[in-house]
């Protein structure tokens, strides 16, 4: 509830929970088949008492033993809307520099210098053991359903073409300015983190989002766990990077609802839903005064 109330404070009147499927760090934070945050989910949109809309974004690492055993069910919930192809193996993609990996890590789970090792050398042994036939058995159960794929840190344009053979529509966090322009030379929606735009840099050593914004590179901004940065991020890039307001605003509202397939929402136009936000700038910072959703008022 403290997650849906804080959507609403930010105007976001739509989302799609990330949900991991395949853990990579045993660290208790999470159950290893996120079932039953998927039924928390669906409980509480049938009670009536979430303020936004909430959907699915399944997010499955490949690499890791059980992920298409646990993800194979939620191929058939209707609240599925995006599934995303992900290897965070050290030493490709967002992680090329494996030092980046282990600086990460460390300070993520305190792990010491030999637990690193150690990790390292598992996650290698499962990239090889898993990644390709795990990766390709999802795409396979996503194209049965029709579900939208997303690649996930793409790095290099075969990384971009091979996404594009599995049938991916959205490149999510090209993690260069390469696999970026080769995104949208195939039409793939990309991907931003609103934080990355904020912070002026990616924490991974990646391509920044200003960089990417720039050169025409962003479709999308992801709010990316912190769900006050999608507004501002979007404001910024009319205040700082000299975008017309309705492509700005258009990266978090009407391209990712039509991108997912949420086509009655994310425009005010006649026929669509009424969801609305009140905002006032403050210097570069926008406050939300008041939020509307399907015409209701939610603050």
């Amino acid at each position: 509830m403290a997650h849906d109330a804080q959507l609403a404070a930010a105007g976001i009147t739509t989302v799609l929970d990330g949900l991991a499927v395949g853990y990579l760090v045993d660290a208790a934070e999470r159950p290893r088949n996120p079932a039953s945050c998927a039924a928390a989910v669906r409980d509480a949109g049938a009670a009536g008492i979430l303020r936004a809309e909430h959907f699915l974004h399944m997010r499955c690492e490949i690499s890791t033993p059980w992920v298409v055993e646990d993800f194979e069910p939620f191929t058939a919930d209707p609240l599925v809307k995006l599934v995303s192809l992900m290897d965070h193996t050290p030493g490709q993609r967002q992680f090329v520099s494996v030092d980046k990996y282990r600086e990460y890590n460390q300070g993520r789970y305190g792990l010491s210098p030999a637990q690193l090792d150690e990790l390292i050398d598992r996650r290698l042994a499962d990239q090889a053991c898993y990644g390709e036939r795990h990766r390709a058995a999802i795409v396979a159960l996503c194209r049965k359903r029709g579900l939208t794929l997303a690649s996930h840190d793409d790095a290099t344009a075969a990384h971009v073409e091979a996404a594009v053979e599995a049938g991916v529509a959205i490149a999510e966090f090209p993690t260069t300015v390469e696999a970026a322009r080769t995104a949208r030379g195939v039409g793939l929606a990309i991907v931003g983190g609103a934080p990355n735009l904020i912070c002026g840099r990616s924490h991974s050593g990646n391509v920044s989002v200003a960089e990417l914004a720039r050169a025409g590179l962003l479709d999308v901004l992801s709010s990316d766990y912190v769900p006050s940065s999608s507004l501002h991020a979007a404001f910024l890039l009319h205040r700082r990077f000299g975008w017309s307001v309705p492509d700005a605003v258009a990266t978090i509202t009407a391209t990712p609802a039509r991108r997912v397939g949420l086509d009655d929402r994310g425009e005010i136009a006649p026929g669509l839903r009424a969801d609305l936000v009140q905002v006032r700038l403050v210097d570069e910072l926008p406050l939300v005064r008041r939020v509307w959703r399907q015409g209701v008022r939610l603050i």
